[in-house]
């Protein structure tokens, strides 16, 4: 059975959140992200002849949006700005992260991708594994040294959120 464009436009509408937040993970900005959404949603529609199973079109629409966004990320990694530099590098200063968002924003993209789709997204390892293209195994360690990582970041400060 085809998608009518209306039946497109209502599954984008439902996961759209989803797709966002997907893309945010693995990208620095919330402007790169919506970019990011827009083309998998251009995508999306023109492959939709592609999707087999129309109950899976949320986790599929999720794919699209990290493949993108992923996409994204390696495009802006050929860009280096000079804009700014100094010539003696500056101290680095510590940083103090206020909240549980801000540790997970610091994490490297491949594990903060897998913590967003696991613990906001609340999907499966194994859907993971498909949305990001690697083994489950893969999105497991990751997941484990997110948890290591995030527990080192947060640990001793105030407020602290004891075990993650």
């Amino acid at each position: 059975m085809e998608w009518t464009r209306d039946e497109f436009a209502d599954a984008v509408t439902r996961h759209s959140r989803r797709m966002y937040r997907a893309a945010r993970s693995v990208l620095d900005s919330g402007a790169d992200a919506e970019d990011a959404v827009s083309q998998a949603i251009l995508q999306a529609w023109q492959s939709l002849d592609k999707l087999r199973d129309r109950e899976a079109v949320g986790p599929w629409l999720v794919r699209i949006a990290v493949n993108c966004a992923y996409a994204l990320r390696r495009r802006q990694g050929r860009v280096v700005p000079l804009d700014g530099l100094t010539q003696e590098p500056a101290a680095p200063e510590p940083v103090r992260y206020d909240g549980l968002w801000e540790a997970v924003s610091a994490l490297p993209p491949e594990r903060r991708a897998a913590v967003v789709l696991f613990y906001y997204e609340e999907m499966p390892v194994g859907q993971i594994a498909k949305c990001l293209g690697v083994p489950a195994g893969t999105v497991k360690s990751r997941l484990a040294r997110a948890r290591k990582q995030l527990k080192e970041l947060l640990q001793g400060q105030e407020g602290g959120y004891g075990t993650i």
